[in-house]
């Protein structure tokens, strides 16, 4: 084995070890009685963290078993001469499965919290540029749809709230399947279009833009909210133009009093219903948020290249009269916008952003344990 492999595998060791270590300390936290006795609110997020742990955990020591098989097999084959054809086809078999093992281990690891949620919100709504960003608001949403359904994945409209002329204000999706939220987190952003709106009688290109957040579904387990921390009002729901689209207080606003989050769903007639589905975006957002502050109170060694999932930053370009389409995050340019906007081809855009992802965090991980290593050595001179 190289160096550099010898040192690759140090330090995913020492990943394995933290991660065992952690599952073993959550397992107590949650077993042990504690004084004072947990909220629900620390009871609920150590659950959280033990459920995100024990897969990973349960896969750290299975590699970890088929490492002693392969020196028991090795072992055998140096001593036993009578047993080389044996064991021989036993390590071959024992590497086989080792490697395929570490392999999944590390996808996990690398791919952090969005290899948990296979379900995912997504929130689109139109930035600069009128009538023409809600237009593309309502491509983007299609967009998001046919791949969805390309995927076999269950979609469900939350909220769609439509412009006057067929775009929309905005349009919150719920997308439900294996891996999910993985494979969509990288689209939050602001997502920019070069085209001729149909209405331009000079047929001049103008530019607008429509911006995409993508956050994981959160469970009631997985995000308690007490409910003296809410405000909830009913209101009637209106449609584009601000006609009645029924006569009962059916829609519903929630508000989150400590965080200050406002959701509101109008979308369908039961007024349980409508609160049932704003519910499921505010955990979704307020999860986000919980996440987002935990984030920015770290000290990270390196900014994300890929994309910080700041629906802020400007992440694609599409210019309709080129069939293009540019990922400024890792400079990919695409001539297929057509097939793209039908959903077919995002996973030209998705899957190299996912590749990236995990590069970069493998970086990362090289890039802390050289900052370990180092003040180890300052703190023993």
């Amino acid at each position: 084995m190289s160096s550099d492999g010898g040192k690759q595998k140090l330090l995913w060791q020492k990943r394995f070890a933290v991660t065992l270590k952690r599952e073993a300390e959550t397992q107590r936290a949650l077993e042990t009685a504690a004084t004072p006795p947990l909220t629900p609110q620390a009871r609920a997020e150590l659950a959280r963290a033990l459920s995100r742990l024990t897969p990973l955990a349960s896969k750290i020591r299975q590699y970890q078993s088929l490492e002693q098989q392969q020196l028991d097999a090795q072992k055998m084959l140096e001593e036993d001469a009578d047993m080389k054809e044996l064991a021989t086809s036993e390590l071959s078999r024992l590497e086989e499965l080792a490697s395929s093992s570490l392999e999944e281990i590390q996808a996990s690891m690398l791919e952090g919290e969005e290899a948990e949620a296979n379900s995912a919100i997504v929130e689109i709504r139109p930035g600069t540029g009128g009538e023409e960003a809600a237009l593309f608001a309502a491509d983007l949403m299609e967009m998001y749809r046919r791949f969805a359904e390309g995927q076999k994945y269950k979609i469900e409209a939350i909220t769609i709230s439509e412009s006057q002329q067929g775009g929309v204000r905005e349009a919150i999706l719920g997308i439900e399947g294996n891996r999910a939220f993985a494979r969509l987190c990288s689209e939050s952003g602001v997502h920019r279009v070069q085209r001729v709106p149909e209405t331009e009688s000079s047929g001049r290109i103008h530019t607008s833009a429509a911006t995409v957040a993508v956050l994981p579904q959160a469970t009631q387990n997985e995000c308690h909210i007490a409910e003296q921390d809410l405000r909830v009002e009913t209101f009637r729901a209106q449609g584009a133009g601000g006609q009645h689209v029924n006569t009962t207080d059916s829609a519903v606003r929630i508000t989150h009093k400590p965080s200050n989050i406002v959701v509101q769903c109008q979308d369908e007639k039961s007024q349980h219903r409508n609160r049932e589905k704003a519910m499921k975006v505010l955990r979704a957002r307020l999860q986000a948020h919980i996440q987002a502050k935990e984030q920015a109170a770290r000290a990270l060694t390196r900014k994300s290249q890929i994309g910080s999932g700041d629906r802020s930053e400007r992440i694609r370009t599409y210019n309709f009269p080129q069939n293009r389409v540019t990922d400024h995050r890792i400079a990919l340019t695409i001539y297929k916008l057509d097939r793209i906007m039908q959903g077919e081809g995002l996973d030209e855009l998705l899957l190299p952003l996912e590749a990236a992802r995990r590069s970069e965090r493998l970086e990362n991980m090289e890039d802390m344990e050289n900052l370990e290593n180092k003040e180890q050595l300052g703190a023993t001179q």
